[in-house]
């Protein structure tokens, strides 16, 4: 399998090679009537896909790390909460009339 990929990556390269090659007029660029700019145009098609991947990367890298977060709020989220401290001093069974046998009457007859 991994002869089949390399022989498929070179055929790949090769005819963009040549497509490249055959393409190598020069063309005019016009950014807003402000700035022109002539080179060929495997050169403008190059950047114009340069661009499009950098971008592309950008907006998966944002979304990569919105996920990060919410797995780390989703984490805390589902982590056990310790138990809330007592009062100072109090610790159960030691106040005055807080152990077995005192405790509140029921409504019962």
């Amino acid at each position: 399998m991994s002869v089949l990929r390399w022989i498929l990556t070179a055929i790949i390269f090769i005819v963009l090679l040549f497509v490249s090659l055959q393409n190598a007029q020069p063309v005019t660029v016009t950014v807003l009537t402000f700035y022109t700019w002539q080179a060929p145009l495997v050169f403008v098609i190059l950047i114009a896909f340069a661009a499009g991947v950098a971008l592309g990367l950008l907006s998966a890298a944002f979304k990569v790390a919105r996920l990060k977060r919410q797995m780390t709020r989703m984490r805390r989220e589902q982590r056990p909460h310790p138990a809330t401290p007592l009062p100072h001093g109090a610790t159960p069974g030691t106040a005055p009339a807080s152990g077995p046998g005192f405790e509140p009457p029921t409504g019962g007859a």
